[in-house]
C-alpha cells in the first residue's frame, strides 16, 4: 500500500456513504456503501473480509474515494446510480437491454384508453406488468377491447374524428370521440379495467352482477344482456387461469441456481395468486458474496420496474435487506415485504423459481461446454449446406433513422472470434429503413468476398432475410445458407409484407454504397458478460415447470412459417447468444457515436470553439465525461486552449447546454468487445 493510499485509508470518516476503489490509471475497480466508511475500508486492508475476491482487488486499488451520505439509504441509491455509470469491474452488473411489455392507462385523462408500452414513465398513468411474454401482453388487451370498449386511436384521431370508425360498428369501442358514450359512463369501463388488470376479478363480477340485475329491472335489456356477456367472459378467462396461490398476493419470486462462478437467477410473476410468467436474467458471472449479489440484482430490477408487488420472495437473505425494503416502498408508496420463506407455500414457489434457475444454466452450459453438439444440431433441424462453423451475425441500431450504425460479430466452433468483429456507420440511408440499412452493412462485408463465413445470420424476420438474400444475389455468392432470427417483437412489427422473401432492389438498387471501408474491431479480451455470483436455490416442493419465454423462431429461405427449435435448446441457445453479443456489440457503437456527435453539437455552439479546437479536445480527452468532468486548468492543457476559452467552455458545459446526451454511456467500452 503507498503511503498516500495509507493516510486515506487512516483518514476515513466515520459516516455512512459511499467508496470507489480506483487502479493506477483512475478506472474505478469498485463501488461499495458502508454505515461507516472507516471500519469498512479497514476489513478490506486487514483481511478480515472473507469474501473470494477480495485479494484480486485489494492488489490493484491505488486511490480510494469517499462520498459521505447522511444516511444508509441515500449510501444504497447513490452506490447503484454510480454502478449504472461507470459498470466498475468487481460490481455486480446487471446489465438486461431487454424491455417488456406493460399495459398503460392514463386515469386523469376524458377518455383513457389501455396501450402497450416497452419503458413505463413518472407520470400520472397506471402501468400493469412487466408481461415477459409479449404474445400474453397483447391477448390480454385484446381481451379487454373485447369486454370493454374502449377506444383504442390515439388522442389526435379522437379530437378529429366526426363519424364513428369500424371499432364502433363490430362492438369494440364506444365511440366517445363522438359523444355515443358520456364520460361518467366511460369511466365506469376505465374503472372495470384497472379492476381486472389488479386482480380484483371477484370483485369486479359481483359489481357487474349488481349492475345487470339493475339494468334487468330497469327494463334495459340490452344493456343487461352486454354485461351478462362481461361477466361470462371474465369466468371462462378465471378457470383456464392456474391458481398457484392460496394467498392472492401480488408476488415476484426469485429462484437461484450456482455453479462455479456462474449463477442463474429466475424470477416468477404471481399477480392475484396466479402465475402470469416468468424472466430469466442474463447468465450470471462473478465471485462475490451471495447476499451481495442479490442484492444488488433486487436494486438494479426493482430501479427500473414501474409494477412493484406487495411481497419480493428471496431464497436468501440478500445484504441491507432492511434498507432495501425500505427503498422498495418507498418507491411503491406504501409498504413491500422482502421474505425469505422457511416453510410451506410461499417456499415452494422458490423450489419452483430455482428449478426454472437450474434448467436456464444447464442449457447455456450445454450451449458453452458442448458446442459442436449445438452445431450438428443446427446443421440437422435447419437443413443447412455444411456444419455452420464460421457464423456471422450482423444487427443494426439507431433512433428514428439518427446515428445509425451496423455491426458484425464472428464465431468459430460456437466461441466468439473477436479478430472478426466489425463496425459499421451507416453512409446511405438518411431515414429510418432498418432494411435499406442493413443491405448497405452486408454489401459492404462481402463485396470483396474474403472470408465467406458457412452461416449468416440476420437480426429480424422475413424483411431482413429478403434483404440478405437480395445482397447476395446482387454479389453473385452462392453456396452460402442465410437465416434470419426473429423475436416475438420482430414478428408483430408492422409494415412487413408476407411475401418479404421476394424483396426487391425497387427501392434500394438505386443506392449508392460507398467504398468506405467498415472499422475493424478486435480483442484478446475475456468474455465476461454480465458480472454476478450466485447461490443455490432454498427450498424444493411444487411441480417442476419449465421456463415460459417468448420463443425465438428461425425464418428459412423458401420457406413461409418460422422454425420453431424450442425442443433443442442448446441450438437456439446457441443463436440468441449468437444474435445478443450482436445487438450488445451494435448498441454500444451506437452510444459511442451519439454521445460524440452530441458532443459536437454542443461545441459548435460554444464561440470560439471551431473544427480544430474540437478535434483537440475529443483527442485529448476521449470522451464526454471527462471533458464535461475537466476544470479549467485541465482544459488549458489541450493544445489551442488558453485560459479564457477554456472558462468558456466549462461555463457553458457546466450550465444549460450540458443538457443534450447527459446520460449517454461511456463510449470508451467499446474499445474491448466483450
Amino acid at each position: 500500500m503507498t503511503g498516500d493510499l495509507e493516510a486515506k485509508v487512516r483518514q476515513a470518516p466515520r459516516n455512512p456513504g459511499v467508496y470507489l476503489m480506483k487502479d493506477g490509471t483512475g478506472e474505478i475497480l469498485y463501488v461499495g456503501k458502508a454505515r461507516d466508511l472507516k471500519a469498512r475500508i479497514r476489513a478490506y486492508f486487514s483481511r478480515s473480509d472473507s469474501r473470494v475476491m477480495i485479494p484480486f482487488l485489494v492488489s490493484r486499488i491505488r486511490d480510494i474515494e469517499f462520498i459521505i451520505t447522511g444516511t444508509e439509504k441515500e449510501a444504497l441509491i447513490l452506490e447503484n446510480n454510480l454502478i449504472k455509470e461507470h459498470h466498475p469491474r468487481y460490481n455486480v452488473d446487471f446489465r438486461d437491454d431487454k424491455s417488456y411489455y406493460n399495459i398503460r392507462i392514463d386515469p386523469s385523462e376524458s377518455f383513457p384508453r389501455f396501450q402497450l408500452v416497452r419503458r413505463p414513465k413518472k407520470d400520472s398513468a397506471r402501468y400493469f406488468g412487466p408481461y415477459p411474454s409479449g404474445t400474453a401482453a397483447k391477448e390480454t388487451l385484446r381481451f379487454l377491447q373485447t369486454i370493454l370498449p374502449l377506444r383504442i386511436c390515439r388522442d389526435q384521431e379522437l379530437k378529429a374524428r366526426r363519424r364513428p370508425c369500424l371499432e364502433y360498428e363490430i362492438g369494440r369501442c364506444a365511440a366517445p370521440c363522438v359523444g355515443r358514450i358520456g364520460l361518467s359512463d366511460y369511466q365506469h369501463l376505465v374503472r372495470d379495467g384497472i379492476a381486472f388488470l389488479e386482480g380484483r376479478e371477484r370483485a369486479l363480477i359481483g359489481d357487474l352482477r349488481v349492475r345487470m340485475s339493475g339494468a334487468a329491472e330497469g327494463l334495459r335489456f340490452e344493456e343487461a344482456s352486454v354485461l351478462r356477456d362481461r361477466i361470462a367472459a371474465i369466468e371462462e378467462t378465471l378457470e383456464r387461469q392456474r391458481i398457484v396461490s392460496m394467498t392472492g398476493r401480488n408476488r415476484d419470486v426469485f429462484g437461484l441456481c450456482r455453479e462455479d462462478d456462474m449463477t442463474q437467477i429466475s424470477l416468477l410473476f404471481v399477480r392475484g395468486g396466479r402465475m402470469i410468467g416468468q424472466k430469466t436474467f442474463p447468465l450470471i458471472r462473478l465471485r462475490a458474496e451471495t447476499g451481495e449479489i442479490l442484492s444488488a440484482l433486487l436494486m438494479r430490477y426493482y430501479d427500473s420496474v414501474a409494477d412493484i408487488p406487495d411481497e419480493v420472495v428471496v431464497p436468501v437473505e440478500p445484504e441491507d435487506g432492511g434498507i432495501l425494503a425500505e427503498w422498495l416502498a418507498e418507491k411503491k408508496g406504501r409498504g413491500v415485504s422482502l421474505v425469505t420463506p422457511k416453510r410451506g407455500e410461499t417456499l415452494a414457489l422458490v423450489g419452483i423459481a430455482g428449478r426454472n434457475a437450474e434448467n436456464a444454466l444447464k442449457t447455456a452450459r450445454l450451449a458453452a461446454d458442448r458446442p459442436e453438439e449445438a452445431l450438428r444440431m443446427l446443421c440437422e433441424k435447419l437443413k443447412l449446406r455444411t456444419l455452420p462453423r464460421r457464423i456471422e451475425c450482423f444487427d443494426i441500431s439507431n433512433i428514428g433513422g439518427k446515428h445509425a450504425v451496423g455491426s458484425l460479430v464472428a464465431f468459430t466452433d460456437g466461441v466468439p472470434a473477436k479478430e472478426g468483429y466489425r463496425r459499421f456507420r451507416i453512409r446511405t440511408v438518411p431515414d429510418a429503413d432498418d432494411y435499406a440499412m442493413m443491405y448497405e452493412v452486408l454489401k459492404r462485408r462481402f463485396e470483396k468476398k474474403e472470408n465467406l463465413p458457412d452461416l449468416v445470420i440476420v437480426d429480424g424476420g422475413k424483411g431482413q432475410l429478403g434483404v440478405a438474400l437480395a445482397v447476395l444475389k446482387d454479389l453473385g455468392i452462392e453456396g452460402m445458407d442465410v437465416i434470419g432470427l426473429a423475436k416475438e417483437r420482430d414478428n408483430a412489427r408492422s409494415g412487413v409484407p408476407n411475401d418479404a422473401l421476394d424483396f426487391t432492389l425497387s427501392t434500394v438498387g438505386a443506392m449508392r454504397v460507398t467504398e468506405d471501408e467498415a472499422e475493424g474491431v478486435g480483442s484478446s479480451g475475456s468474455e465476461e458478460g454480465v458480472k454476478c455470483d450466485s447461490a443455490s436455490a432454498a427450498g424444493s416442493g411444487g411441480r417442476r415447470q419449465m421456463p415460459e419465454k417468448e420463443e425465438d423462431h428461425v425464418y428459412l429461405p423458401g420457406r413461409k412459417d418460422p422454425v420453431y427449435l424450442t425442443r433443442w435448446p442448446a441450438a437456439i441457445f446457441l443463436l440468441q447468444r449468437i444474435r445478443d453479443e450482436a445487438h450488445r456489440f451494435a448498441v454500444v457503437y451506437h452510444r459511442k457515436v451519439k454521445e460524440k456527435e452530441d458532443l459536437q453539437s454542443l461545441l459548435d455552439r460554444i464561440e470560439g470553439v471551431g473544427p480544430a479546437r474540437r478535434k483537440a479536445l475529443l483527442i485529448f480527452f476521449g470522451d464526454v465525461k471527462r471533458i464535461r468532468a475537466a476544470s479549467v486548468d485541465d482544459l488549458q492543457r489541450v493544445e489551442g486552449i488558453g485560459e479564457e476559452t477554456a472558462r468558456r467552455i466549462h461555463a457553458f458545459l457546466d450550465g444549460d447546454g450540458a443538457a443534450p446526451g447527459s446520460g449517454a454511456t461511456d463510449g470508451s467500452a467499446e474499445s474491448n468487445p466483450v
